[in-house]
């Protein structure tokens, strides 16, 4: 029993933890729990998340609040046609004194790295994040420098002003593990909104609730959640499904089926589990498969959409059943109704 009361006693520090943070960014950004809980299983997951939406519905205040939320070190790069690669990993620079080259960090050395508009950099430029995200290290004049833990990349976006911007590149989507979308916040929540924001800036009331110690050891406890072969093959499955849509011209990568099972894997301890079911699979596809894909041009022109074929997909592909997870618990509950 006692290795069960440590599992139980992970997860509980877990969920007081993401609690915390949850509720200091919602501060910030009032009324979309949904959206805050995609930004943490992101962080849980190891992965990095892209914000796309029109503006002035909080982008970067959910990046910058939840980066506030952690004791850690943050950096924030604003987009621009004339930044450089350099300006965002670093540069050597010649030391008269010791007759040699230095390196000079760039803004990407963070543990949080909240980059604002990021389509309005030129590709080369926004190519100088691909290493990072990917490998977590940074190789400049030939040195390889590694990326301190957790590392996680949030970038913003505009997906309507397209006048001088440049669209992300299919790689470097798909080492976003997630997108979302805020949306317009209801009438009531508004309301609450002017009334909270209209005599003060609640983002300068924010104080960190956690620091990158806590976040490593969640995020070490989130790897060891148990995922099922059963649920694996679901997983690929569903991945697999995409590259035969004929609305497609791009399905989805083996690269989005790792980040489809990580950002499961968070879900299931946000939601109090060591063992991942299908129902946390489709609670993560669409943000995490959607921008991955690349419709076909007859597709575009009947207005689909990838958020309405994951959705189709997650109803036609087959839900395993029997042995989801090593109790039976899902598969009782399951039975039941519940």
């Amino acid at each position: 029993m006692e290795p069960a009361r440590r599992v139980d006693d992970v997860l509980a520090e877990l969920h007081t933890t993401v609690q915390r943070i949850a509720g200091n960014v919602e501060r910030v950004l009032v009324g979309k729990p949904d959206v805050v809980r995609i930004a943490l299983v992101t962080l849980l997951a190891e992965g990095h998340l892209l914000v796309e939406d029109v503006p002035g519905v909080g982008k970067t205040s959910l990046a910058k609040a939840l980066a506030r939320s952690i004791d850690c070190t943050v950096s924030r790069i604003q987009f621009t046609p004339d930044l450089l690669p350099s300006d965002i990993t670093g540069v050597s620079i010649y030391n008269r004194q010791d007759n040699d080259f230095e390196f000079r960090p760039g803004p990407v050395f963070a543990n949080i790295v909240v980059g604002d508009e990021i389509n309005r950099a030129s590709p080369k430029t926004q190519s100088a994040l691909l290493e990072c995200m990917e490998e977590h290290q940074v190789t400049v004049d030939g040195n390889t420098y590694t990326l301190d833990s957790p590392f996680m990349v949030i970038a913003t976006q505009n997906p309507i002003e397209m006048e001088g911007t440049y669209a992300l590149p299919e790689a470097q989507r798909d080492r976003f593990t997630a997108r979302v979308s805020i949306g317009y916040p209801d009438p009531q929540a508004e309301l609450a909104m002017v009334d909270e924001h209209a005599g003060h800036d609640p983002m300068r009331d924010l104080r960190p609730v956690s620091d990158a110690d806590q976040v490593r050891k969640l995020v070490a406890a989130v790897r060891r959640v148990h995922l099922s072969p059963e649920v694996q093959r679901y997983a690929v499955e569903l991945v697999s499904a995409t590259r035969r849509l004929p609305e497609l011209r791009l399905g989805a990568s083996p690269r989005s089926t790792l980040h489809l099972v990580r950002a499961a894997r968070a879900q299931a301890a946000l939601a109090g589990r060591d063992f991942v079911v299908p129902d946390d699979i489709h609670a993560v596809a669409v943000p995490v498969l959607a921008h991955r894909l690349v419709l076909t041009a007859e597709a575009q022109a009947a207005r689909r959409s990838p958020v309405d074929l994951i959705r189709a997909l997650l109803q036609r592909v087959p839900v395993p059943h029997g042995a989801a997870d090593p109790t039976g618990q899902w598969a009782r509950d399951n039975r039941a109704g519940r």
